[in-house]
């Protein structure tokens, strides 16, 4: 028995494998516990192991690396069609070894312990962000039904909310007025677990010379240099357009009998990057479309033409994206004045 890819279904607490010798015939099926496994794979001869990229993969890849294996995390959207007749973990399990051997596969490059570190920051900077929101339009709502209306705008609402519960307004009822006081209350601590977040990024950004140079790309900051933490230096895409395709930024295809269509962009790909990307795209355009810059004057172009704002905003977001994945593997700042392809 000589096992030379090994596909591993995880779970949370049971595990199935299925291992296959190098004529891709199925010579181990088992179902073990996590810890098990992890006694299991340190016994094996060095081999490839394969899972789908779902929550703790990666900590398990870089155990098994430590091991001398080689890591092969995939998408569970490639390893589906690899899946035969009914569904169940063994067969997951078979279905990613298979997929594993494709010569066109892509797989997911394993990341490290600071990566995962950056990226939950992240997450959790995102969810108290929602939060918030929800907090503010409950907030709003309750006070409309009282007759208080509050211009659009955080900041416009946060100093008119202060104000008016300085004043003590007798529209409020005792009751309605100290629930408004402790919601306030939740939303400064919101705002203050938010700030801290935005300081440690800013200071990461400091420390990190891949994340200097994508902060000297016009339409990213400190919040899009996340991109660090999902791609690491770009090694794992060929060319700059795959990352623009990987994040979503490309138009979906529907093309058949030789008859190309072309339709909305395809939003596949990391949804927290790409929205980040899209804001930073828009934000920069009043500013890059105005400069004196191959970049500028290929934004002009558009809106000369009359393309939609829209569309320059994820042209632009692409074109930033392209540009990122230069400054990570060439390991060099933005130049603005370096010519713009394109293609």
């Amino acid at each position: 028995m000589s096992i030379v890819i090994l596909g591993v279904d995880l779970g949370k607490n049971s595990c199935s494998i299925v291992g296959v010798d190098a004529a891709g015939t199925v010579v181990v099926r088992r179902t073990m516990r996590r810890q098990t496994l992890i006694d299991y794979v340190t016994k094996l001869p060095a081999c490839v192991v394969a899972m789908e990229a779902c929550c703790g993969a990666h900590h398990l890849g870089r155990l098994c690396m430590a091991q001398g294996h080689q890591i092969r995390l995939m998408s569970p959207e490639y390893v589906r069609p690899y899946i035969k007749a009914q569904k169940n973990d063994d067969r997951d399990a078979e279905g990613i070894a298979e997929a594993a051997s494709r010569p066109t596969m892509r797989f997911v490059e394993l990341k490290s312990q600071e990566q995962l570190d950056i990226q939950t920051l992240h997450r959790v900077r995102s969810r108290l962000v929602a939060e918030r929101t929800n907090l503010l339009n409950q907030l709003r709502a309750i006070l409309l039904e009282r007759g208080v209306i509050f211009p659009a705008g955080r900041r416009k609402f946060e100093l008119e909310l202060d104000g008016m519960l300085s004043e003590g307004n007798e529209t409020l009822s005792p009751r309605m007025r100290q629930l408004i006081d402790g919601l306030r209350a939740e939303w400064k601590e919101l705002d203050a677990k938010i700030g801290a977040l935005n300081d440690e990024f800013v200071q990461l950004a400091r420390n990190d010379a891949a994340t200097r140079r994508l902060t000297s790309i016009p339409g990213i900051g400190v919040l899009n240099a996340a991109l660090v933490a999902a791609v690491g230096n770009a090694s794992s895409f060929a060319k700059a357009r795959d990352l623009g395709s990987w994040l979503g930024l490309v138009p979906r295809q529907y093309s058949t009998g030789g008859k190309p269509r072309l339709l909305g962009i395809s939003k596949r790909g990391n949804t927290y990057l790409r929205t980040l990307l899209i804001h930073g795209a828009r934000a920069a355009l009043p500013s890059l479309s105005k400069s004196d810059t191959p970049l500028g004057r290929w934004l002009t172009a558009m809106i000369e033409r009359g393309v939609h704002r829209n569309a320059v905003v994820v042209a632009l977001a692409n074109k930033l994206a392209r540009i990122a994945w230069a400054a990570l593997r060439k390991e060099t700042r933005f130049e603005r004045c370096h010519s713009v392809a394109t293609a």
